[in-house]
């Protein structure tokens, strides 16, 4: 079965630093792009990043700066450094891959959670 699992996630306080993993075997090697998303309580799923095949790196404009995707082919995980926490980073946050030709099957992992105090 297709897995997605991430962790990593955890209590800090505002300026501190985490970095979550995604473990998905199969999805670091290949040719689709793999994601960060974050979802804080009552409001919708936001994209925070995206690493290409080729290790090209997108952020949401506001986390610029601050957070560093990046994958590990030899381990088969992705990686979101978080540094300088705001209590706003306080979500659930997620990755997500896919499969296929042309990248149409969708995973997900069951998310890892964030709490960031002030």
């Amino acid at each position: 079965q297709v897995q997605l699992v991430e962790s990593g996630g955890g209590s800090v306080q505002a300026g501190e630093s985490l970095r979550l993993s995604c473990t998905a075997p199969g999805f670091t090697s290949n040719h689709c792009a793999m994601h960060w998303y974050r979802q804080a309580a009552g409001k919708q799923r936001e994209w925070v990043s995206t690493i290409s095949p080729d290790g090209y790196t997108t952020y949401a404009d506001s986390l610029k700066g601050r957070f560093t995707i990046s994958k590990d082919k030899s381990k088969d995980t992705m990686y979101l450094q978080m540094n300088n926490l705001k209590p706003e980073d306080t979500a659930m946050y997620s990755c997500h891959s896919h499969s296929g030709r042309v990248c149409t099957f969708d995973y997900w992992g069951q998310g890892t959670q964030v709490f960031v105090s002030s």
